[in-house]
């Protein structure tokens, strides 16, 4: 059994490398043509470009991995079968769920690849590949990656609102933060020339206070701590590419935004997704393992690639739609996530017990 897991393992890594190798190539190839023309017009450096596609391969094998493991598994199990050697494996007493537990492993592995890669590659890859497109390539300000103006923060019982944010001095401008009692009365309202961030957090500066419980009146001073529960980073524009950050990194902005009394479905969603999209690689496996006994010995390679495609576009298309309902709040963010693993492992399981009855 060992010898024939390893035959078997090593069948199947050569054409995943193959089908990998192949489609980063071609994924390379058309971003490059995509883009080439908006760098040209920008005036952008051999060296810029270069490092722009190299911080973006991370995405790219992410996006790419799941859809060589279905094909890797459909032309490696159907070589097996049309060679008849899948016959001679089981005419040697060996069940079929023995012969594919290396191809199983196998995706499993790179599901577990493909969210390290998620979680700990493409955060900071993404980030670096953001900078060079929009400072270095197109000379855009830092501004770009943050919201700038009409601020609102909620925290606990204070809200926040800024006029402006200047991101190279972290500082707030034009505050107003109101301190509230449990059942939602004013307590007080500070009025801040700007608020700057530092490690031990936020501190106004020329604040006027207002107090409306006891003996009201209003006080002046020139630098104040504010206990607020908002970092930088919350106010980072997430909407556009939010995906490509890590799952710790969407959970603190859904908490932040939570607290600060907005709905966080959306990037709850995108939060279980972080984990739920690795494993696609492994739903791929269970999938063409059954297309691939049932098909191997009648098809050729063509017909493989061809249900390859298929299976792969079902998947993405219906994990969208699903997805798209939980960033909507009409199914919960965790169901919403991993809805599409649960259906397609229930239609590979399925398939595969069809096999088992012929």
């Amino acid at each position: 059994m060992q010898i024939i897991g390893r035959y078997v393992a090593k069948t199947w890594l050569r054409f995943f490398m193959l089908c990998q190798g192949s489609f980063l190539a071609v994924y390379l190839i058309l971003d490059f043509m995509e883009k080439f023309s908006r760098f040209s017009k920008a005036g952008a450096s051999a060296a810029a470009i270069l490092q722009f596609f190299i911080f973006k391969l991370p995405e790219m094998f992410g996006q790419t991995m799941p859809f060589a493991v279905l094909m890797a598994t459909l032309l490696s199990l159907g070589m097996l079968s049309r060679s008849n050697e899948l016959t001679a494996m089981r005419s040697c007493g060996l069940s079929i769920p023995k012969i594919v537990t290396p191809v199983l492993i196998l995706g499993l592995i790179c599901s577990c690849l493909l969210l390290l890669n998620a979680e700990l590659v493409v955060p900071g890859s993404f980030q670096k590949m953001e900078q060079i497109d929009k400072i270095v390539i197109n000379k855009k300000a830092l501004n770009t990656f943050f919201r700038l103006n009409n601020i609102w923060f909620r925290s606990d019982n204070l809200i926040l609102q800024a006029k402006l944010f200047e991101p190279a001095t972290f500082t707030l401008k034009g505050i107003t933060v109101w301190d509230l009692s449990a059942d939602m009365q004013p307590v007080r309202r500070m009025d801040a020339e700007k608020a700057v961030y530092s490690q031990t957090g936020w501190e106004l500066s020329n604040v006027q206070t207002r107090t409306f419980t006891g003996r009201s009146g209003v006080t002046k001073t020139d630098k104040m701590p504010l206990p607020l529960r908002l970092k930088v980073d919350d106010l980072r524009i997430l909407d556009n590419n939010a995906d490509n950050f890590s799952f710790r990194k969407l959970r603190q902005y859904a908490i932040s935004l939570e607290q600060g009394g907005y709905a966080a479905g959306r990037y709850r969603t995108m939060m279980h997704a972080k984990v739920a999209l690795p494993f696609a690689a492994f739903v791929m496996v269970i999938l063409g393992i059954p297309f691939a006994l049932k098909t191997g010995r009648t098809s050729g390679v063509t017909r493989g690639i061809a249900i390859g495609v298929a299976i792969g576009f079902a998947y993405f298309i219906i994990n969208a739609a699903i997805q798209s309902y939980g960033r909507s709040g009409i199914l919960p963010p965790f169901i919403a996530a991993w809805g599409a693993n649960v259906i397609f492992i229930l239609g590979g399981i399925w398939l595969s017990m069809t096999i088992k009855q012929q």
